[in-house]
């Protein structure tokens, strides 16, 4: 089989089966290996040609990005092997090329405990700010999830979130009923119309609420810390593992969320 039909048999499987995110991401990454070997056999493509090509098409890309396309590119060839040619050596799993892309260690993330995200945001006096810190570190609300946050969004208890990072038409958070309801009351006190944005300003803007709120206690907190010890909460309050990844985080990976390091040794 040669890398053109291989694409055609990648895709077809793939438009049917896969998320419009991982789609885009091959459609990134395939037709430019096709322009260098679309009529090639795939088993005469050697690990050192793999590593010429990813070396050209990532250069100037973040680590990150080197190490997806390099994943994306072996998923391809491992996808024919299990589909269509079990014989195929996939060049990809040289050590070379795993050595040159391979993952970074673990980072093991600071973990902020409840009684320290608690007094964050209990002095945190502005009502506004304190809403933005609580939607992070109680609803695990990215900033810029907060940040596009309108009052059409509410639904009680319920965020809905369109548009969201996973590529989906829309998402839900769940929020406490008490932020819930000082959020509501924020809505009108403001007067904020519904399709406007409850909290209008900018991404450094946002950031700079958490480092100040960090500051009140002490220590340096980042947005994510806030999203991350709403999942560690949950997480040692015993909410399973399934509960904490795909309804608080949202993730679409299980492995992604164990990433986190926010899921005690148990699970």
């Amino acid at each position: 089989m040669n890398v053109l039909e291989a694409k055609k048999c990648f895709f077809d499987y793939h438009r049917v089966n896969s998320k419009p995110n991982t789609i885009r991401n091959y459609e990134l990454l395939l037709p430019k290996f096709c322009d260098q070997f679309g009529h090639r056999d795939l088993e005469s493509i050697t690990s050192e040609e793999v590593l010429a090509f990813l070396t050209r098409f990532t250069e100037g890309t973040k680590n990150s990005t080197k190490r997806l396309r390099y994943s994306l590119l072996s998923a391809f060839f491992n996808f024919i092997r299990n589909s269509t040619d079990p014989q195929l050596q996939n060049p990809c799993e040289a050590p070379v090329l795993k050595k040159v892309f391979k993952n970074p260690k673990p980072n093991h993330w600071k973990i902020l405990e409840k009684e320290v995200v608690d007094e964050i945001i209990f002095r945190t006096v502005n009502p506004r700010d304190r809403l933005i810190l609580e939607l992070m570190a109680r609803g695990a609300m990215r900033v810029g999830e907060v940040l596009k946050l309108k009052p059409e969004h509410i639904q009680d208890r319920k965020l809905v979130l369109f548009d969201p990072k996973s590529g989906k038409d829309a998402e839900v958070v769940f929020i406490p009923q008490k932020v819930a309801d000082r959020l509501k009351e924020y809505v009108r006190e403001k007067g904020i119309d519904p399709g406007r944005r409850i909290f209008p300003i900018t991404y450094p803007a946002a950031r700079a609420v958490v480092k100040k709120a960090g500051r009140l206690v002490g220590i340096k907190v980042s947005p994510h810390d806030l999203r991350r010890h709403a999942a560690t909460y949950a997480s040692r309050s015993r909410t399973p593992i399934e509960i904490v990844s795909k309804i608080i985080l949202r993730h679409a990976n299980l492995q992604t969320t164990k990433s986190f390091n926010c899921i005690p040794a148990r699970f």
